[in-house]
């Protein structure tokens, strides 16, 4: 019933094409690889794969602009994190689904003289060895962020995606924890849990906790958990 209403809807609007429409995730996934539609709606639950699971398979780079459509409020905030451009709750009407299309529209007007030339830069500074070791290149949100690798306090993996903790700021990034671990120089930081990596020059104290565990205090108050494995290399760390 809500994909019938989408297409109703969009069939009103003079500058859209329906490419395609699809009953579950791994359709969706065939079907932004094959036609590369500038604007995806997205439901949240689906058989197969959900649509938080069919943005990570997509990737950053072929993702379209995303309009999530759910019947459940709580993944609003989990929609805003994975940049979705906006939300329609289940069942919207026809004035909601037109602000949602309005603001996707125009965001793809202001994007497209851009993307081009932010792309082509981006390459270039990843490419280069001098600045790969000083600063990192991050996507966001079709943005690109430049950071000093210094300014990253810790780093955090939550389902799909990476939050990069930089002073009071918190930026979202696609990609397993696993390739950001391996971007980063290891006498700099330490994975100290399975989803958390510290910055070693943010660090303040270590407190030993149960079964071998540590509570670790930076420098700005954050506490975060450190494992078993996590304490270990930490103690390691002290006897150098």
């Amino acid at each position: 019933m809500a994909r019938k209403r989408l297409r109703r809807f969009l069939q009103q609007q003079p500058d859209a094409e329906i490419v395609a429409e699809c009953a579950d995730g791994r359709e969706a996934v065939a079907a932004i690889k094959q036609f590369a539609p500038n604007l995806l709606f997205l439901d949240i639950q689906m058989p197969e794969m959900d649509g938080f699971e069919v943005l990570h398979e997509i990737g950053s780079e072929a993702m379209p602009v995303v309009i999530f459509v759910t019947a459940y409020d709580e993944f609003a905030l989990k929609a805003f994190e994975a940049n979705a451009i906006d939300y329609l709750l289940k069942t919207f009407d026809y004035e909601r689904f037109a602000k949602a299309y309005r603001r996707a529209v125009a965001y793809l007007q202001a994007k497209a003289p851009q993307q081009s030339a932010l792309s082509s830069l981006a390459a270039y500074l990843v490419d280069q060895p001098n600045t790969a070791s000083s600063r990192l290149v991050v996507k966001c949100d079709g943005r690109v962020l430049f950071l000093k690798i210094g300014e990253i306090d810790w780093l955090e993996a939550m389902g799909n995606y990476v939050v990069l903790h930089v002073g009071k700021e918190r930026h979202l990034s696609r990609g397993p924890f696993h390739e950001w671990e391996q971007r980063l120089p290891t006498n700099r930081f330490l994975r100290i849990h399975r989803s958390t990596i510290v910055n070693l020059d943010a660090l303040k104290e270590v407190r030993p906790a149960f079964q071998g565990e540590s509570v670790v205090l930076l420098k700005d108050g954050t506490r975060l958990e450190a494992s078993r494995t996590g304490s270990q290399k930490l103690l390691e760390l002290c006897k150098t």
